[in-house]
């Protein structure tokens, strides 16, 4: 005789607490923009990055989508490339009964360690369908230095 435990897939039993509880696991539920979170914090996200290094120069491509290429800060200091982004927007509707405001805040920033071999006064940075991409062009040096295998033992 077998001791498993018998299984379903999907929900136990269905039960009235299910519907019961619903708006309030909600209002906690950061995937359905709870409520309760402190601030906004349900918004909060940091844009997604791929970096590549090819053979002439290094590139980072951004996914920021819905915003413009001013709102983008792009800044070097030593080694270190900081790209960062404030937005606000205020939206008023008007009817002839109500009038309803919007206020909307986002912030970001991503650094990034430079590597030896960049061209500092050469980085290009364009804004194209929602992704920012910046291209580092390598000294003739870095383009030379050779890649390496390493083995795993």
């Amino acid at each position: 005789m077998s001791n498993k435990l018998l299984t379903r897939k999907g929900e136990t039993i269905p039960s009235i607490f299910n519907d019961f509880f619903k708006p309030w696991d909600q209002l906690w539920d950061t995937n359905s923009g709870g409520r309760f979170l402190p601030g906004n914090m349900h918004l909060l996200t940091v844009p997604a990055v791929n970096i590549t290094d090819n053979k002439n120069h290094y590139e980072i491509a951004l996914a920021a989508p819905g915003m413009k290429k001013d709102d983008f800060t792009i800044d070097i200091e030593g080694n270190m490339l900081t790209i960062s982004s404030e937005m606000e927007e205020n939206r008023e509707e008007r009817d002839e009964r109500f009038t309803r405001r919007e206020f909307s805040y986002s912030t970001f920033s991503r650094s990034f360690s430079l590597p030896e071999g960049v061209i500092k006064d050469k980085i290009d940075a364009t804004y194209v369908n929602g992704v920012l991409r910046l291209v580092l062009p390598k000294t003739e040096d870095a383009k030379k230095q050779a890649s390496m295998h390493i083995n795993v033992k």
